[in-house]
């Protein structure tokens, strides 16, 4: 038995994101509402040079009240492609392209009051193609080592979700050894 949709209001609609009321019929037969952040999907890039270092940003981030260590992420603009959204990310936040990209796979981030997905992609073979970063955006671009990334990530000093997630789904792929 599944929850069968009945209807949606839009209670707000903003520059960045919806908040729906989403109404459903429960396998038991009671009506509910569920709020719901109608947000556009995403992309998380796991950026990594020839030498073994991988690119990270920092920026202060309002729901965490903090500045966060994170990999190059964005939301994907209209009609784009994931696989064209993660380029343009990585040559907005970090001026690099990659020669080689592969799509690690996705998730939804907060299912329980979110319909954003984001999809993860790992980049090799960086070489500078800098694009202008978004006006809103302020960002400090930091590098290390796979060994201390993934230490960092084990040690708790990484608290950014989608970071975490993103090296789970590379690490096949860059071989720490932590």
């Amino acid at each position: 038995m599944t929850h069968q949709p009945l209807y949606r209001e839009t209670l707000y609609s903003g520059p960045i994101f919806d908040v729906a009321k989403v109404y459903v019929r429960l396998p038991n037969g009671r009506e509910r509402g569920y709020d719901l952040v109608e947000h556009g999907d995403s992309v998380t890039v796991v950026p990594v040079d020839s030498n073994g270092q991988v690119y990270f940003v920092t920026q202060h981030r309002v729901g965490a009240d903090a500045l966060l260590l994170e990999l190059p992420a964005g939301v994907l603009e209209e009609g784009e492609d994931p696989l064209e959204s993660a380029r343009r990310e990585i040559r907005e936040e970090i001026g690099m392209d990659a020669r080689e990209i592969i799509s690690l796979g996705g998730f939804f981030l907060a299912p329980g009051y979110t319909d954003e997905y984001m999809t993860i992609f790992l980049a090799r073979g960086l070489f500078s193609s800098p694009l202008e970063p978004d006006d809103d955006e302020f960002l400090n671009l930091v590098t290390m080592s796979v060994e201390t990334a993934y230490q960092k990530a084990l040690a708790g000093e990484i608290e950014d979700g989608k970071t975490l997630a993103a090296l789970f789904l590379a690490m096949p792929y860059l071989k720490p050894g932590v």
